[in-house]
């Protein structure tokens, strides 16, 4: 029996006093797989904690409230579940003290390849007139199907908190079309780094295989930020992957930049895949945040920056792409692109897409400053707020694009 082993990715960790002051739980240790044996196979946990996760029943020895996360389609195209558990602060008082997660997923129909994980974490000196709860998150991703999910917390006084709970992570009827990038009744660990390497996608063997240049847009969406927000940062790069992945697309060039700070960046030409780990690099903070004084006192500046990018990166002779894909969270900016760098572009023979990641649009539904300049380019702008719509969006961009080297390839037979 072959087991699966995933690790639990503690994505929120922090206690809350009625006072409003914070204490922080220190210590989190990296998480331990629980790996199979080599020998047969089968996954050993200390006796206790086997005999706990077999029992499948609720146990407050140690007092706590366990919540589970029903799943919910992110946007990489993988549902994502777990689970919430809140713990009295008096129960941690005390001397410094050590709480042990061992969690388990069992799918419904591969029972034997459950998913196992084991976590430490330390616990500081609390006084024991301490008030509030500590609350603790855990999350992972799965494919289609149901599942069987069984959670243990021990203390060092081998006080127990359990639960167990069943989930389905299902599509919706409206959304069968996604293609999820994760099998069904699979369980898989959440990489928490956005910009981790991606492998070069297997070229498709029908069609000339396209030429994309991409402009991707690291700002804030809030112009009062200096760095991206987790979530936004998810999104924006999940857009950036679903891109990488396309079999269709052979040849990249990406030019990173910031709106914001007016300027470039990261810049790859012309190579067979994105260098997501380099592109990371450039949202640190030490590569964002900071604004040049000069650029305060600009009038109009943000949007003159855009055009002269335009301008130099669309009318690059050197690279003719299919298309130029620009991707960003959307702009708050209120200005438009000048009219007489706008005017420079109007001969370009290939499409122009927009996809600009706004996660509640009905705060801002105005075009922005890209949107502005895309429309008079002709181009298309697609407003991801949802991972339905960034599937959706993409799929249309691919066949704008597969029809514009169709009618391409038409006129330029009639010439």
């Amino acid at each position: 029996m072959q087991s699966l082993v995933v690790m639990m990715m503690i994505e929120r960790l922090s206690v809350c006093f009625l006072s409003l002051t914070t204490l922080g739980l220190a210590g989190l240790s990296a998480q331990t797989l629980i790996q199979a044996s080599d020998a047969d196979g089968v996954v050993r946990l200390l006796p206790g904690d086997a005999s706990v996760l077999e029992s499948r029943e609720v146990r407050k020895d140690l007092p706590c409230t366990v919540t589970p996360v029903k799943p919910a389609l992110a946007f990489d195209l993988r549902f994502r579940a777990g689970y919430e558990v809140g713990i009295p602060l008096k129960e941690l008082a005390g001397s410094e003290g050590l709480l042990t997660m061992v969690f388990r997923v069992t799918p419904d129909e591969r029972k034997e390849d459950a998913v196992y994980l084991s976590q430490h974490l330390s616990v500081p000196a609390i006084e024991e007139d301490a008030k509030g709860s500590a609350y603790l998150n855990g999350v992972f991703e799965l494919g289609e199907g149901r599942y069987h999910v069984d959670f243990l917390m021990r203390d060092r006084g081998e006080r127990v908190c359990s639960s167990y709970w069943e989930i389905e992570a299902r599509l919706a009827p409206k959304d069968k079309q996604l293609v999820l990038t994760l099998a069904p009744d699979s369980v898989a660990a959440v990489d928490q780094r956005a910009f981790r390497e991606e492998p070069a996608a297997e070229s498709a063997a029908d069609g000339r295989p396209l030429n994309v240049k991409v402009l991707v847009n690291l700002a804030p969406q809030n112009s009062s930020s200096a760095m991206l927000q987790p979530f936004d940062t998810d999104a924006l790069a999940s857009t950036l992957r679903l891109i990488a992945r396309e079999p269709k697309i052979r040849k990249f060039s990406v030019v990173a930049f910031n709106l914001q700070q007016e300027r470039v960046v990261f810049r790859q030409e012309n190579t067979d895949q994105i260098d997501f780990p380099a592109l990371g690099e450039a949202l640190k903070p030490g590569s964002l945040g900071t604004v040049n004084v000069n650029q305060l006192s600009q009038k109009n500046g943000e949007a003159q920056f855009l055009a002269e990018l335009l301008g130099k990166e669309m009318n690059d002779s050197a690279y003719h792409p299919d298309a130029v894909i620009i991707a960003g969270l959307k702009s708050t900016l209120d200005q438009s692109v000048p009219e007489n760098y706008l005017n420079q572009l109007n001969d370009v023979d290939y499409p122009v897409f927009y996809m600009n990641v706004s996660l509640d649009p009905q705060t801002n539904p105005w075009r922005d400053v890209i949107g502005r300049a895309v429309k008079r380019l002709k181009g298309y702008e697609y407003t991801i707020s949802r991972p339905r719509d960034l599937w959706y969006a993409w799929t249309e961009i691919m066949s704008r694009m597969a029809k514009g080297r169709v009618e391409k390839s038409k006129s330029a037979a009639l010439r």
